[in-house]
């Protein structure tokens, strides 16, 4: 995905970035594809941590998530770097919010 996000995706993109768990995680993915139990171990974090955060990179459409069976039978996810590229400019974030939610709005207030 490219600068045809929505703003509520725009948003939910940079509030993803904005960890640097997250971060750290999408340098690792981006050298090779990895499954959790493996990430985990790389990155020094538990697995139900690092489970959490691919969730949220994944919502955002930075990180894409498959399925794979072992050939001990054990059931593996692995994540993979998605193709992103966004431009943030000023015309792009004006052109982004005229295509935020009113659920947006209100909790960028509440956390203001």
């Amino acid at each position: 995905m490219t600068d045809d996000r929505t703003g509520d995706q725009l948003l939910q993109m940079l509030t993803a970035l904005a960890n640097p768990h997250r971060l750290r995680i999408l340098a690792a993915l981006r050298e090779r594809e990895s499954y959790v139990s493996e990430l985990a171990r790389e990155l020094g974090i538990g697995r139900p941590l690092l489970h959490m955060h691919l969730q949220t990179l994944e919502r955002a459409g930075l990180v894409v998530g498959r399925h794979e069976v072992s050939d001990e039978g054990k059931a593996l996810r692995y994540y993979t770097v998605a193709d992103f590229d966004e431009h943030l400019t000023p015309e792009r974030i004006s052109e982004a919010t005229k295509t935020l939610s009113a659920e947006s709005e209100t909790q960028g207030r509440r956390k203001s």
